[in-house]
């Protein structure tokens, strides 16, 4: 399987990504995206901006042992995992997550496995900006319990 993970501040090109994907293998007979946005509310109220970091090093391993857990999972030809950090502002785009596979269920679960898996495992911190004040996201409770109906007592 080729895996690709990044972590960048610039912004990625859906389409492109895409075609990467579906040009890895002659084999390949599903492509699955997700691309997660910036939403312009937060507790009800809008936002000016969303600051994202992350733990160099330690972010791009962890999302490595969920790609290489989705692998043991599932019949995969690629995966690529891309998660944007610094300043956001709305409707920008922060996380992308591509699987190739021979069958449309490994790469609807696997796609949806991974990104359960980031949201509650890979080492991203993120700040609102919201009329001047800033605060930090807590982590929600139905990410881990979407991350949780995968586990196998990991």
């Amino acid at each position: 399987m080729i895996s690709t993970i990044r972590i960048q501040t610039q912004d990625f090109d859906l389409a492109a990504e895409y075609q990467l994907l579906r040009q890895l293998k002659a084999s390949v007979g599903a492509v699955v995206t997700f691309s997660g946005l910036v939403r312009d509310l937060e507790q009800q109220q809008s936002i000016n901006s969303l600051t994202l970091q992350h733990y160099a090093g330690m972010t791009e391993s962890l999302l490595q042992g969920i790609v290489d857990q989705a692998e043991m999972r599932w019949d995969l030809i690629g995966i690529t995992v891309i998660h944007r950090v610094g300043k956001l502002l709305p409707s920008d785009q922060i996380v992308f997550v591509g699987v190739a596979s021979q069958h449309r269920s490994d790469a609807f679960e696997a796609a949806q496995f991974v990104m359960d898996y980031l949201k509650t495992k890979a080492t991203f911190w993120k700040k609102v900006d919201q009329n001047g004040q800033q605060y930090w996201v807590e982590s929600k409770s139905s990410d881990q319990a979407a991350r949780d109906r995968w586990s196998t007592d990991d």
